[in-house]
């Protein structure tokens, strides 16, 4: 009889576990904070913890996912057409720069939120009219038109622009200078080295001719430092923020099949990671995600022969890959960037976390 009391009284507790409401609802960030480390690829993240003295910044993530990267026309996407799914969420053809592949313009996130009353902010190591950051403010057939770009990016609603490119700026074939068109817009333009205190006003800054020196020819940190000021300056926003950080020179060491110059760019990136990771800790209210456009250099963390106790870094191409991507993601919503999927869907899965959907 005790027996089957015990038997009755576990069905009963069952019974009302499995009636009982779960609560599966996902936590809604207020702001975003998307890391894209151009051309970087499972080996190149492997590398922040083979090459890097201190702790990689990838080891904080939890919910990690993987991401297809084609292009609409192309089996291997270009960062334009890769910056333009996570910009607009749609496939385009490589080269196009917020642009459709029916070459009609497409909406990005940071004109959707700046119409909202975010704050928006663009990093790169490259020149920001580059294409991977121009695919968040601007709309061109071609990544190539640099000074239409630069146009672009003086009639856009960023708040804060940090990278190279001067030359777009002030060194133009038409003979403008963009810098006056920012300033009467009431930006703060610094062209020097990037200022220790900022104002309340939009910032410019524009520190190099084209891109920004490479990492093992000093540049410092550039990187890490003006996210942490972007965070200072778009965080004093009440309505939210989101800001872009591109690791732009990844890509560049990829490309040149150069280990030293790759490792230097994605340590770099990883310590920029830190950055963001702790801001969002602290702040509780905003979503971290790193990514990449696609991988770059068919890049492999070999075996030395038949050494295995030493790396030996190779590449198979000069140009990109169409393997996988990792998505890693901390902070409210962050378990959306579970699982497989397209590239197109990091733009749909944030718009839909900040209610824009």
């Amino acid at each position: 009889m005790k027996y089957l009391i015990t038997l009755l009284l576990l069905g009963a507790s069952i019974s009302n576990w499995a009636q009982s409401p779960v609560n599966t609802e996902i936590q809604k960030p207020k702001n975003i904070i998307l890391l894209i480390g151009d051309g970087m690829g499972l080996s190149q993240v492997s590398a922040s913890f083979y090459f890097n003295e201190e702790t990689s910044n990838f080891t904080r993530f939890n919910d990690i996912g993987l991401m297809r990267t084609s292009s609409s026309a192309q089996l291997v996407t270009d960062s334009a057409a890769g910056a333009t799914a996570f910009a607009s969420g749609v496939k385009t053809y490589n080269g196009a720069v917020g642009f459709s592949n029916k070459n009609k313009p497409v909406t990005s996130i940071v004109e959707i939120l700046s119409e909202s009353g975010y704050a928006t902010g663009v990093i790169a190591t490259s020149s920001v009219v580059h294409a991977t950051p121009a695919a968040f403010y601007a709309h061109v057939k071609s990544r190539r038109i640099y000074q239409q770009i630069a146009e672009q990016l003086a009639e856009s609603e960023l708040d804060f622009i940090a990278g190279g490119g001067d030359k777009f700026f002030s060194q133009r074939t038409d003979g403008k200078n963009l810098y006056e068109d920012f300033k009467a817009k009431g930006f703060d333009v610094h062209t020097d080295a990037l200022p220790e205190m900022i104002s309340d006003k939009k910032q410019l800054i524009i520190l190099a001719e084209d891109g920004m020196p490479k990492m093992i020819d000093g540049r410092g940190d550039f990187l890490p430092n003006s996210t942490q000021m972007a965070l200072d300056y778009l965080s004093k926003n009440e309505e939210g923020f989101f800001l872009m950080i591109e690791g732009s020179q990844i890509d560049w060491g990829g490309h040149d099949n150069d280990t030293d110059y790759l490792l230097g760019e994605q340590i770099d990136f990883d310590k920029t990671i830190g950055i963001a990771l702790d801001f969002a800790e602290n702040n509780g209210n905003t979503l971290v995600i790193v990514t990449a456009d696609h991988e770059t250099g068919g890049f492999t963390l070999s075996a030395k022969g038949d050494n295995y106790y030493k790396l030996d870094p190779t590449f198979a191409t000069s140009g990109h890959s169409a393997t996988l991507i990792p998505v890693f993601a901390y902070g409210p919503g962050s378990e959306s960037f579970r699982g497989i999927y397209e590239n197109t869907d990091i733009f749909h899965k944030m718009m839909e976390l900040l209610g824009k959907k």
